[in-house]
């Protein structure tokens, strides 16, 4: 039996749980799925690139969730690279982003807003929720959001500040988890 969109929004959850259980726990009893069922997801999706006949690259994402439904280059820099959206059950105003290299690589994964799906009202720091929002959104709404390196894979940070205090959104695969008031400096 081959993995499917199903079984992939539960490799995203695994790794949403360290930050965001009670989210993950009612998403989970949305779909109905287990925490069995998205830990063996998550050990099904870290063995693929080991194994000799998996495909590597963005033709791992298309083998797992079929054609994308978007597709577009772009340009970072000097760096030109493509995008592939695909759609996911789960959180239907975001899209699955992967970015590759022109070999095919890829070098970014992540939830991004769809193009047609409005920002949520963010009016300051009570409204940044656990999956209510992506990293740009944080981008668009704090004029001072710079991007922190996460702790572990999938993980980053947009740090900004608010009424004169300074916070740390976290995110996993680009979906806010948690926000967090920074200790004053010493």
């Amino acid at each position: 039996m081959g993995f499917a969109r199903f079984e992939f929004q539960l490799v995203l959850m695994w790794r949403m749980l360290d930050l965001a259980p009670g989210r993950v726990e009612d998403a989970l009893n949305e779909i109905g799925a287990s925490r069995v069922q998205m830990r063996a997801a998550h050990r099904r999706w870290v063995s693929m690139p080991y194994s000799r006949t998996a495909p590597k690259g963005m033709a791992r994402y298309r083998m797992v969730l079929g054609p994308p439904g978007e597709t577009g280059p772009r340009k970072f820099g000097d760096l030109d690279c493509s995008y592939a959206w695909w759609e996911l059950p789960l959180w239907p105003d975001l899209r699955f982003e992967v970015l590759s290299a022109p070999d095919g690589s890829t070098w970014n994964h992540w939830l991004v807003r769809a193009g047609d799906s409005p920002v949520p009202g963010l009016n300051g720091v009570d409204d940044l929720t656990p999956w209510s929002c992506v990293v740009s959104d944080i981008g668009e709404r704090f004029e001072d959001a710079r991007h922190v390196e996460g702790s572990a894979p999938g993980h980053w940070g947009v740090a900004f500040t608010w009424k004169d205090r300074d916070y740390l959104a976290r995110f996993v695969h680009g979906l806010i988890q948690v926000v967090q008031e920074e200790p004053e400096p010493r």
